[in-house]
């Protein structure tokens, strides 16, 4: 046993004594030895296998490109820029970003502590290391020395946290509160009432000293819960490390510690970002990257794919596979990934309150079917739960399947024989949304649910996705991990992420202990319980998991896709 295994974690022999027996597998292996503070070379070394040679190999068992994925030292055309189709929405507000690709642009100027990459292992980033205590509630954070800001400045704990206090602040609105709150906020009666008389709570750090500093490059989490998966959490997108200076605001020449400054930023038209001089890390291969908006019409991102104007698609949606594999220029990237959509039902309005009637809609749905229609098939049936076939703690229950008779009599149990109307809102682009609702619609039918669907453009269902004015709704979700992460994102009561207002203190106090389980086992046995909560009670309707895809230029070098569409583009080369 080397001397990193005993000086990082108690419970890392037995870890080790897991994969020997067989016990766990090597990927699990690989994903806990690192969060518990074990650097990913060792952590390959112990599994019996090469870092380098396992992410390349990774990359492209799960990719029908067969091209090189590192980075390469062929000589660069003249325009060294790579263009890439993706929305650009607003990026003035990091910590409460919503979706990936707006935290693509700022990523390519702004880090994070750590990084997950496509092998699915967190790394440090800026940070030189973590440590975790035996029992999971104190988490020692270690920062690189030397990492400078553009501004000059040399990045230090007060930097950290500050960010961390911005992220956990309530009235700022950040997800990172889902992903925290149970170990590190708690709430407290603001004093103010609603509009029905209840007190009106808020969340606070739980102690004073939660958030700690050492020195100059050490913070502490003192936490009042165990939690496995704190450097995950390091790596949500919106958990961006922003100069102070700043106030948490962000948008062009905003100071970072990134490879790249953000030059130009047109809101539903283009954002660029240029190479900069004193980066911390390996200095970007190319001069630029534009990010081009091209709206929601599929058409109009195949056309300037096969017209070479881009180089690659942030995402490719169904209707573009068969053109992207009759492009001879494109390399065709694909993975299996924790990526889905769900009809969520705000249980705060009358027409979802019982959950008979929550029930009765998923047992209304034929989920092999929805995946065939929507989505070629590429991914597997949803289960109602969502926790994931591919997340380490997921636990196998009986498959949820479409049961007519069964839904019919849950409605009249709930007074409600005739059945009802509703509407239910969605996003036009990209298409299998709208596809995948009109196929649950028409399942609905089959119980005497009418459901209206009302097709907005993505720009407007933004607006509203986790709003009360929005009771049915179809969102998207991207991959995590950790299946406690989804559910601390998307369910946990009084969440910003929360957007169906679900709210059961026995999910809540099952998720926290959940999240403070190393075993993977004994995390499965609870996060069976969840799944049970989230399909007898919860408040969705899951139709499916997504495999993905997308296309890039064959001249472009060292990009691999990351099952949460994550773009690291400092790794990226241009050949002529």
């Amino acid at each position: 046993m080397s001397d990193e295994l005993k000086r990082i974690h108690p419970y890392l022999p037995t870890l080790l004594t897991q994969l020997q027996a067989g016990k766990v597998d090597r990927r699990e292996f690989l994903r806990t030895s690192t969060l518990l503070g074990l650097s990913a070379a060792a952590a390959y070394g112990l599994a019996g296998c090469d870092e380098k040679k396992e992410e390349q190999q990774q990359s492209s068992s799960e990719s029908t490109s067969t091209a090189a994925t590192t980075t390469q030292t062929a000589t660069a055309p003249a325009e060294n820029v790579i263009r890439v189709g993706m929305r650009v929405p607003a990026l003035d507000n990091p910590a409460t970003f919503s979706w990936v690709y707006d935290s693509n642009i700022v990523r390519q100027c702004n880090d994070y502590l750590t990084r997950t990459g496509v092998d699915n292992v967190t790394r440090p980033w800026l940070l030189e290391k973590w440590e975790a205590s035996a029992d999971l509630k104190t988490w020692t954070l270690i920062l690189k020395k030397g990492i400078k800001w553009s501004n000059g400045d040399e990045l230090k704990a007060d930097d950290v946290i500050w960010n961390l206090k911005h992220w956990l602040d309530e009235t700022v609105g950040s997800s990172v509160v889902g992903l925290m709150k149970g170990y590190l906020l708690t709430d407290y009666d603001t004093g103010q009432k609603d509009d029905a008389g209840n007190p009106k709570m808020g969340t606070k750090l739980w102690a004073d000293n939660a958030i700690e500093k050492v020195d100059d490059y050490t913070i502490r989490l003192n936490c009042k819960e165990a939690q496995l998966a704190v450097p995950e959490h390091l790596f949500h997108y919106p958990a961006l490390i922003l100069h102070p200076s700043e106030n948490g605001k962000w948008g062009v020449n905003s100071i970072g510690t990134g490879a790249f400054t953000c030059t130009e930023i047109e809101v539903g038209k283009k954002a660029v970002v240029k190479r900069r001089d004193g980066y911390w890390g390996n200095k970007a291969a190319v001069d630029s990257i534009e990010f081009i908006d091209l709206g929601d019409d599929p058409a109009a991102s195949v056309s300037a794919l096969a017209s070479k104007q881009i180089h690659g698609l942030y995402e490719a949606s169904t209707s573009q596979y068969a053109a992207l594999q009759k492009m001879d220029h494109i390399n065709l990237y694909q993975v299996s990934t924790g990526q889905t959509a769900v009809a969520r039902m705000q249980p705060i309005h009358d027409t979802w309150k019982d959950p008979r009637v929550r029930k009765a809609m998923r047992l209304a749905i034929d989920t092999e079917k929805v995946l065939q229609v929507a989505h070629l098939g590429l991914g597997s049936a949803g289960e109602h739960h969502h926790v994931c076939p591919i997340h380490p703690e997921y636990a196998k229950l009986d498959f949820m399947k479409q049961d007519i008779e069964g839904a019919k009599k849950l409605l009249a149990d709930a007074g409600l024989p005739n059945g009802f109307e509703t509407d239910i809102f969605c996003k036009k682009d990209p298409d299998w949304e709208p596809q995948a609702v009109q196929a649950m619609a028409e399942m609905w039918k089959q119980i005497g649910v009418s459901v209206k669907i009302n097709v907005l453009p993505s720009s407007q269902y933004w607006e509203i996705w986790n709003k009360e004015t929005a009771p049915f709704a179809f969102t998207t979700w991207t991959h995590r991990p950790l299946g406690v992460m989804v559910l601390g994102l998307a369910y946990r009561s009084n969440v910003p992420w929360n957007e169906s207002f679900y709210s059961n203190p026995d999910f809540d106090s099952t998720l926290t202990k959940a999240e403070g389980i190393l075993d993977v086992e004994e995390r499965r046995k609870v996060m069976a319980d969840l799944e049970k909560i989230m399909q007898e009670d919860g408040p969705i309707v899951q139709p499916l998991w997504r495999a993905v895809f997308t296309g890039f230029d064959k001249r472009v070098k060292g990009f691999q896709i990351h099952p949460t569409y994550y773009l690291f583009c400092e790794e990226w080369s241009l050949t002529a």
